[in-house]
């Protein structure tokens, strides 16, 4: 089936947008939503695409100097809207998940290369797994599949039910399965052991741990399906400038994941070598 391939070549944007809503969802993970005031000339909200991710300014940390990399969660074009959702995983993160409404937030958007889309709704069939904060962008790529009339299911994994983030908003677009390590919902144990991995499916997305996309990966290369994953190596400049992301693929060699991906069909990765 013939897919659009989003690319890396639409217009980049610095831009302050204000805090409307900053919701602590566990001890680790806050969504923010983001407003434009107004909006932006020659740019459409609704041109990001899912997959893609933002850069974000970090004024008021004496030890953050670079703009973190974070996944765009999900768009709301009409309003100028943006979602994201953010782990705190050191200072940077931290001063981002304590931002109060009100607060302005500078970003560089839209970046990077977004998940492939079918030409055609009629017959496909895919599933999206996603572990942890891997999970962020599979929310606006689900709603963009059901916005073209196809039903998504989700494959979710977590360490226990606490940590499982947002079901109720991927409910809204599919059938949502679960694996948490402790078995307090859902399968117990790993992604890899719940069934619905191994169901006939026309198209696997997938982000999270390294380990995990992995392990995904070749299950679906086993199974003969194809399968996409969003890369989450360190990311400095976000532009391909100071190559700190760099992955060795099998058709270019040494990439930037940040313009080159973050999302890469697995047949372009030396995984499997």
């Amino acid at each position: 089936m013939t897919k659009h391939r989003y690319s890396h070549i639409m217009r980049k944007i610095a831009l302050d947008m204000t805090v409307v809503e900053n919701s602590r969802l566990t001890s680790a993970y806050s969504l923010l939503i983001l407003e434009a005031d107004k909006p932006v000339e020659d740019f459409n909200f609704g041109d990001i695409k899912p997959g893609q991710f933002v850069q974000v300014r970090v004024d008021d940390s004496k030890t953050t100097f670079l703009r973190r990399p974070i996944s765009v969660n999900f768009v709301e074009p009409d309003r100028c809207r943006l979602h994201l959702l953010v782990r705190r995983a050191g200072e940077g993160t931290k001063v981002l998940c304590e931002m109060k409404e009100g607060e302005e937030l500078n970003l560089l958007l839209p970046l990077g290369n977004g998940f492939s889309l079918p030409a055609s709704a009629e017959g496909f069939t895919p599933l999206l797994v996603g572990g942890g904060v891997g999970v962020a962008p599979l929310l606006y790529l689900g709603k963009q599949l059901a916005d073209m009339g196809v039903r998504p299911s989700f494959l979710l994994a977590a360490k226990s039910d606490a940590d499982l983030l947002l079901l109720e908003r991927f409910r809204e677009y599919g059938p949502v399965y679960i694996s948490t390590d402790d078995g307090s919902l859902g399968v117990p144990g790993l992604v890899t052991a719940n069934p619905a991995l191994q169901q006939q499916w026309s198209m696997i997305y997938c982000c999270g741990p390294m380990p995990m996309m992995k392990a995904v990966a070749r299950i679906a290369r086993g199974n003969n399906v194809p399968c996409e994953v969003s890369l989450e190596n360190t990311m400095a400049c976000g532009l391909g400038a100071c190559l700190c992301c760099v992955e060795d693929t099998a058709d270019k060699g040494n990439v930037c994941v940040c313009t080159d991906g973050p999302v890469f069909p697995i047949e372009r990765l030396r995984w499997f070598d």
